[in-house]
């Protein structure tokens, strides 16, 4: 119960020093570079997800073609002679 006093604690007093240090020109100038550096950031995670998710998908794609031919030449029978 102490430890969560204290997490507690230490995020207000963080958010506390944030916002008093945001009051200030250099302040904000930190905030507004750190914003801009977080957003390019959340880009380029997003954008490599969507190019892994997108090559995924497209070998999925393939398997499920490949897995439907082979069945369909179970089904189509032994070759006749």
């Amino acid at each position: 119960m102490k430890n969560i006093f204290w997490l507690v604690t230490g995020i207000a007093a963080g958010f506390v020093v944030a916002h008093e240090i945001n009051k200030t020109q250099r302040g904000k100038e930190f905030f507004s570079d750190l914003d801009g550096k977080l957003r390019e950031f959340s880009e380029t995670v997003a954008d490599a997800y969507k190019e892994r998710e997108a090559e995924l998908r497209e070998k999925i794609d393939e398997l499920a073609k490949d897995a439907e031919d082979a069945i369909g030449g179970l089904n189509a029978g032994p070759a006749q002679n």
